[in-house]
C-alpha cells in the first residue's frame, strides 16, 4: 500500500493514541529509512534514541535468525542461559549487581518504583518537574508533566516533584516516609535538559544521608547514547537502581532494572514478575546490540560526533537569533528555538531528514550511534537552509 491508503484506513482500525507523521515507514538500511512510497529519508529520531546501530545491522539480523531457530520464548519458571549470559555484562558495565528483565522502558520504571518501597517499607517516591518516566499509571504519576497525567485521575498516591535542579526544594520535600528519588541525567522528553555534576553528587549524598534510594532513569541516555555506555558516568554517579530499555537491542523491545545486590533483595519470589521480559530472544538480541557497541567502537563515535555536531550547530546559533540553545551529551542533542518547531520537523521531512520536536520548541536530535560525519554535515547544509527559509 502507498502512504495515503494507509494514513486514510488508520482510523478505521488503530486508536487514535499519536499525532503522527503523514509517512508510513516501509524498510530501513543503516542511518536510512524508506517510505511506502519508496522516498528516502536520513533519519535522525532513530526510533526515539532506540535504534543504537541503525536498520537492519548485520550482527541484530545474525542475532534474530539464529537464537529464533532455537527457541524464542519460555517461561521465566524456566532457567534460561541468555538471560545470565546478558545480566553478566549489564553488571560488568554498571556498579549494580542483580537485574531483573522487562519489555520497556515504563514497565522498568513500575517494577523500580515497587522495588523501592518494598526494600524500603517507606511509601513516597520524588520525582523532577519536567521529567518523563513512562505510561503506566505509576510512571505517568512519577513523570512530572501534568499533561500526560491530568486525564487519569484519580492518580496513585504517594507521589512528589521537585524544580530538576533545586537543591532547596528537594530537601524541603523529603520526610520520613520518603523511599526514593528518581531522575534523569537529561530530561530528553522533557526538552533535552541536562543536569550539572553538583546537583548530581549533591543528590547522591542526600539519599545516603537520608537512607533513600537514588533511581537514574536511563531508559533513553543509556547505551552509548550520550557518549558514554549510560549517563551516570559523566558525573560518577552510583545509584541503587538504574532502569533502561530503547537502546538496549537495537530495536528489539527490552527493559530492565539493574540494582545493587543489598536492594535487589528486596523482591522475592512472587513480590514481581512478566510474561514476556527476558525471553531467550530478547537477551541473545540484546547481547548482540551491547556487544556491537563495544567492540565497534560506537561509545567513542556517540562522543566525538557528538562534540562535532554541536559545534556545528553552535554556528548556526550564532547566525540565527531564534536558536536560544544547543544542548546535550553524545548523540543526545537538543537545540532550543523561541518558537515552536514542529514546522521545521515538517520541512525537514520534506526534504528527506527525519527528526523530532519535544517540549513544543526543543528539536530532538538522536540519531543512530553509527552515523557518520558526512551525514552531519548533510543535515546541517539542510537544517541552514530551512533556519533561513523561516527566519
Amino acid at each position: 500500500m502507498k502512504n495515503e491508503e494507509i494514513m486514510e484506513n488508520y482510523p478505521k482500525y488503530i486508536m487514535n493514541t499519536y499525532s503522527r507523521q503523514p509517512i508510513a515507514i516501509s524498510h530501513g538500511k543503516g542511518v536510512k529509512v524508506w517510505d511506502n512510497n519508496g522516498k528516502e529519508y536520513l533519519d535522525f529520531f532513530a526510533g526515539i534514541a532506540v535504534n543504537n546501530l541503525g536498520h537492519a545491522h548485520q550482527n541484530i539480523l545474525k542475532a534474530l535468525k539464529e537464537q529464533s531457530e532455537k527457541i524464542i520464548h519460555c517461561s521465566n519458571i524456566y532457567y534460561n542461559e541468555n538471560q545470565l549470559e546478558l545480566a553478566k555484562l549489564l553488571t560488568q558495565l554498571i556498579p549494580n549487581t542483580k537485574v531483573f528483565f522487562a519489555n520497556s522502558g515504563a514497565e522498568a520504571n513500575e517494577g523500580a518504583i515497587k522495588l523501592a518501597r518494598k526494600y524500603t517499607k517507606k511509601t513516597e517516591i520524588i520525582s523532577a518537574k519536567n521529567s518523563f518516566h513512562g505510561r503506566t499509571l505509576a510512571a505517568v504519576t512519577a513523570t512530572g508533566q501534568l499533561k500526560y497525567s491530568e486525564p487519569f485521575k484519580p492518580l496513585p498516591s504517594g507521589f512528589k516533584h521537585v524544580k530538576f535542579g533545586d537543591l532547596d526544594e528537594l530537601k524541603e520535600t523529603i520526610n520520613s516516609e520518603t523511599a526514593a528519588i528518581i531522575l534523569e541525567v537529561i530530561q530528553g522528553e522533557g526538552g533535552v535538559v541536562t543536569g550539572d555534576e553538583s546537583y548530581f553528587k549533591e543528590v547522591e549524598k542526600i539519599c545516603k544521608e537520608n537512607n533513600i534510594l537514588l533511581i537514574l532513569d536511563e531508559v533513553q541516555t543509556g547505551f552509548g547514547r550520550c557518549g558514554k555506555m549510560f549517563a551516570s558516568e559523566l558525573f560518577d554517579l552510583k545509584p541503587d537502581i538504574t532502569t533502561v530499555a530503547k537502546g538496549i537491542a537495537g530495536g528489539f523491545p527490552m527493559g530492565a532494572i539493574i540494582a545493587n545486590e543489598k536492594v535487589a533483595e528486596g523482591f522475592q519470589p512472587g513480590d514481581h514478575g512478566t510474561t514476556f521480559g527476558g525471553t531467550p530472544l530478547a537477551c541473545a538480541v540484546a547481547f548482540a546490540s551491547i556487544n556491537t557497541i563495544i567492540t565497534e567502537n560506537l561509545i567513542e563515535n556517540s562522543q566525538k560526533l557528538g562534540n562535532y555536531f554541536k559545534t556545528e550547530l553552535l554556528k548556526l546559533k550564532d547566525k540565527y537569533n531564534f536558536i536560544k540553545d544547543v544542548r546535550g551529551y553524545g548523540l543526545m542533542i537538543g537545540v532550543k528555538l523561541a518558537t515552536n518547531c514542529s514546522e521545521i520537523v515538517d520541512k525537514a521531512r520534506e526534504r528527506g531528514f527525519l527528526i523530532n520536536c519535544t517540549a513544543n520548541n526543543v528539536i530532538r536530535l538522536v540519531p543512530p550511534l553509527i552515523i557518520k560525519k558526512e551525514d552531519i554535515d548533510i543535515f546541517i547544509s539542510m537544517i541552514d537552509e530551512v533556519f533561513q527559509e523561516i527566519n
